[in-house]
């Protein structure tokens, strides 16, 4: 058994399938949090962040001083033998509090770095490796300065943000000017760190989008498959954000594609400097070749981790334990030959009154899970993180997860009242 220092978490997906993994393999964690009260299920009752903790040392998670002396108190108590988090906000915190510790993890200025979307962009450039143009803008004179020499239509993305957080498409000025707004007036993220309130400025980048999982330990870096995204993407002229609609794993490419996006990816991490961690690096793959959408130095959210999981073996989650503790991660049975998950995105804003064409989900073999929202619940269009429901569906000898999955999808309904 191992103990973990757990650093904050998120709230959803792998923030809950974490712990009890964690606990099914023997291991205790001490969560430090800076708000318990954030843990708290729907129903009031313990987030299992919160419920299977050991132990949890209320600390402004914030403040790095702090955290240290948190977390040198815990180790001289306890002993701690690895440090994680399923939250983006806390990765470079985490890979500090390693680092003191002398624990295993990646360096944490490279952290620093991978988190900052304009800091990845500058270290791929750096490099020589491939990318799209762009700029970054802390005025609104700059933005519109640097928009013009870039052309239209862009792409406009908070730096600091997690995952597509924020992320805007505009087609003209009008829409530069509300998403350069919407990026840098706020002046904290939603764990109460501040902002540095930049707009990064990316020409629109053409063609299919992918994702490519990654572990990279002592500086070698091990492909576990590239995962295709579908992307519903917005009006450029709304400024509305991108919204992912289901994966699909593995990606059906032919072999000099996989390589080369597999490739690009690789030279991206290096570039970055990750030697130690999982990823989720976003790709496009453009009439150019391979070019970044953006880096995560953690596994893949929107159930990329389960699609993985079902196919290879390698549990996305059970590689982050493995990693934090220094070992070798090593695959257990795989179940599928392909696997893939569809999003409900809500019509409308409003409030769900009815779903229909649920009844047979449980029933249905393909179907591994699901999760729809109940009557009642307030719904919106938006990011990510306003999606309202999923189906994930697995071929456990073929390739029609995918075509499976938009099926039992499309035979779902949900009747929102808009604007109630």
């Amino acid at each position: 058994m191992a103990n973990l220092l757990m650093i904050e978490s998120w709230l959803q997906s792998t923030g809950l399938m974490l712990p009890p993994l964690l606990r099914d393999g023997g291991h205790a964690y001490v969560l430090l949090t800076r708000d318990p009260g954030l843990y708290r299920l729907p129903d009031g009752t313990d987030h299992p962040v919160l419920a299977l903790a050991a132990e949890v040392v209320v600390v402004e998670t914030n403040d790095d001083a702090a955290l240290l002396a948190a977390a040198h108190e815990v180790a001289a108590r306890h002993g701690v033998d690895g440090v994680l988090t399923t939250c983006d906000y806390y990765l470079p915190a985490v890979a500090l509090v390693a680092e003191r510790l002398g624990l295993p993890g990646a360096p944490a200025e490279v952290l620093r770095t991978a988190t900052r979307k304009h800091r990845v962009r500058e270290a791929v450039a750096a490099a020589g490796v491939p990318d799209v143009p762009y700029a970054v803008a802390s005025t609104w004179a700059q933005a519109r300065k640097e928009a013009a020499s870039l052309g239209y239509p862009l792409v406009v993305k908070p730096v600091d943000l997690n995952s597509g957080t924020g992320v805007r498409a505009v087609a003209d000025e009008a829409g530069l000017a509300r998403a350069f707004a919407e990026v840098t007036e706020p002046e904290r993220n939603t764990r109460g760190q501040p902002l540095e309130r930049l707009a990064l400025l990316e020409r629109v980048l053409d063609g299919p989008e992918y994702s490519v999982e990654c572990v990279t330990r002592d500086g070698v870096t091990r492909v576990l498959g590239v995962t295709a995204k579908s992307v519903a993407e917005p009006p450029a002229a709304g400024g509305t954000g991108f919204v992912e609609a289901g994966h699909l794993f593995p990606a059906p490419l032919r072999p000099a594609e996989r390589a080369a996006i597999e490739g690009h990816v690789v030279a991206v991490l290096e570039a970055v400097g990750l030697t130690h961690g999982i990823s989720h690096t976003e790709v496009r793959l453009t009439t150019a070749g391979p070019r970044l959408v953006e880096l995560n130095p953690r596994q893949g959210g929107g159930y990329v981790f389960e699609l993985v999981r079902h196919v290879t073996g390698f549990n996305p989650l059970q590689v982050l334990v493995d990693l934090a503790l220094g070992r070798e991660p090593v695959p257990g049975p795989a179940t599928a030959t392909s696997a893939a998950v569809a999003f409900l995105l809500a019509p409308a804003a409003g409030v769900v009154r009815e779903v229909r064409g649920a009844e047979g989900l449980v029933d249905d073999p393909r179907v591994l899970a699901h999760d729809l929202p109940s009557p009642g619940r307030a719904v919106r269009p938006g990011d990510n993180n306003e999606r309202t429901g999923h189906v994930l569906v697995a071929d456990r000898t073929g390739h029609a997860a995918g075509t499976w999955a938009d099926e039992v999808m499309a035979g779902i309904d949900v009747v929102v009242e808009p604007g109630a």
